[in-house]
């Protein structure tokens, strides 16, 4: 065997932790074969020796099963785990099909904490504010982009096999939804996830962008490591609700885009409390603005016309600023629980295009023009 099949073995060895193998994590750095002697020199990371011993027993049972080599020599040398992390895979880089100036991933290492929601309403917010957006639902189990925008067709191909995104409010769109249909479960091996993720980078026709929202699955899986290894993004808006056991999960998800070199954004707090909105009506006794006392919970005012609005906590709270602290990166909202939100997400058109003045909206122009700001400045 010479040395590119060797390469092609070892890439059959996946680095512990992760569904990437140890070439592309860069830790095999040469090879030399002089007849039935093998000698490999690889970067392991410091720390753990436990990890060491799994990676090169990994090794030397691969290369003892093919019965070619009377000698195996290993040799490691040691380094950081960071470094390991940030080794460019040895893939190219994928250069998307169109003229995006930003690249921004919504993640969560959680399902169920609004991630979609988020993404959609933030792609609509910049696309008000006179941006040219897109968005791209990279949920290949479970797409909801069909469902947030109600859209029922597929996307049409140019000559050339490239896909054209959907348009509907002004936004470029693409989801496996539309081409799978979104009630046709998959059934898929990790690898070709990784592959369908590596075709929406590389084979849609995009055009010119101002950004492109990128909806992430749960977790720390395929589609997040083949996005950090083949785009260059402008960073990542972790999403989180407020209580500990979805906080645990997004910790992992943030601490990976942190390993891989990808910039953290800020924080969403999604689900954070119930908006509770409500009006007095004037009588002889009551004349607004009025103060009224929520019992055990807190005292609101009224305006003139009796208007009201208050958050009332029903989960734990702060649980996003937390998080926003020990990234060192800011808190760009905490949206509540509202009707509103889910009934204009059913209804397939987002509350920001929806109703783009209401109180619950604002919530996600806030988080647009921040994201505007911090990338501007960068």
């Amino acid at each position: 065997m010479d040395k590119g099949q060797i390469l092609e073995l070892l890439k059959t060895i996946n680095y512990p932790g992760f569904s990437r193998d140890i070439v592309s994590f860069g830790i095999v750095e040469n090879i030399k074969i002089t007849e039935k002697t093998i000698s490999l020199k690889l970067k392991l990371p410091s720390q753990s020796d436990e990890m060491k011993q799994q990676i090169i027993s990994s090794i030397k049972k691969k290369l003892e099963a093919i019965a070619q080599f009377e000698k195996i020599n290993i040799i490691s040398e040691s380094v950081s785990t960071k470094s390991i992390l940030q080794q460019p895979s040895v893939q190219q880089r994928v250069k998307l099909n169109g003229e995006i100036q930003h690249i921004v991933a919504v993640a969560s290492g959680k399902g169920g904490v609004g991630k979609s929601t988020v993404a959609a309403n933030l792609a609509a917010a910049l696309q008000l504010k006179g941006k040219k957006g897109g968005l791209l639902d990279l949920d290949i189990y479970g797409p909801s982009l069909p469902i947030i925008f109600g859209i029922n067709e597929a996307p049409r191909i140019t000559s050339d096999k490239k896909l054209i995104p959907v348009e509907k409010y002004g936004l470029r769109l693409m989801s496996f939804g539309f081409i799978s249909g979104n009630n046709s479960p998959v059934i898929w091996r990790g690898p070709m996830v990784a592959k369908m993720t590596e075709q929406f980078f590389s084979d849609v026709e995009w055009g010119k962008l101002d950004y492109l929202i990128l909806d992430l699955p749960p977790g720390t899986g395929d589609v997040q490591l083949t996005l950090t290894q083949q785009l260059k993004i402008s960073g990542v808006i972790i999403v989180t609700t407020p209580q500990d056991i979805a906080l645990a999960d997004v910790r992992k998800s943030a601490d990976m885009f942190s390993k891989v070199g990808a910039p953290i954004l800020g924080v969403v707090e999604n689900m954070s409390g119930l908006l509770v909105e409500g009006k007095v009506i004037a009588s002889d006794e009551i004349k607004p603005p009025v103060k009224i006392e929520i019992k055990g919970k807190t005292t609101v005012a009224t305006d003139k016309s009796g208007n009201f609005s208050f958050k009332l906590d029903i989960f734990k709270k702060g649980g996003g600023r937390q998080e926003s602290k020990r990234l060192d990166a800011p808190l760009l909202a905490d949206v509540p629980l509202s009707a509103e939100i889910v009934n204009s997400t059913d209804s397939g058109k987002p509350i920001v295009l929806a109703k783009p003045s209401s109180l619950i909206a604002e919530f996600y122009h806030k988080i647009a023009d921040k994201i505007i700001n911090q990338l501007n400045q960068n």
